[in-house]
């Protein structure tokens, strides 16, 4: 078998609020049709950058336009493996962005049905994969102090 790594950036938008720090989530549909909630992310394209990646897949996820600030993260799981069937498996790296909304106004997709700020009382309720809530909460361990509107 043949092994393709892929690399996918995205970015973590948080704002402020009276109850604390809240985290820009989207909502996807598995394979079951179920809503699974995640940091908004996807492939690099070969003519883009990372950050160019994330900045435009917040844009197509959720509507905001963002600035990235800084890296949060380079995440992988080694258990993770996707397998096609032209016999290659695929490991996916994921690149985080810490990013500051500049524009834009939250909205949904046809990738992206549900889109909303979270706090992290509510991250620890919704459905999603234990490794990207361990994401979110790392996010929110190193978060930038700049204040986002």
């Amino acid at each position: 078998m043949r092994t393709r790594s892929e690399v996918s950036a995205g970015g973590a938008v948080y704002r402020r609020s009276d109850e604390g720090v809240e985290v820009v989530l989207a909502a996807r549909r598995t394979r079951r049709g179920d809503l699974a909630w995640g940091l908004p992310k996807g492939l690099v394209e070969p003519t883009e950058s990372p950050e160019q990646a994330a900045v435009r897949e917040v844009k197509e996820e959720t509507g905001l336009d963002v600035e990235p600030e800084a890296i949060v993260g380079v995440y992988t799981n080694p258990r993770h493996v996707v397998e096609y069937g032209d016999g290659e498996v695929r490991q996916q790296f994921s690149i985080c962005f810490a990013c500051k909304a500049v524009g834009g106004q939250l909205a949904t997709s046809d990738e992206s049905p549900e889109v909303g700020f979270f706090s992290p009382a509510e991250i620890d309720s919704m459905p999603m994969h234990e490794s990207i809530r361990l994401r979110i909460r790392h996010y929110l361990e190193r978060r930038p102090t700049a204040v986002i509107a």
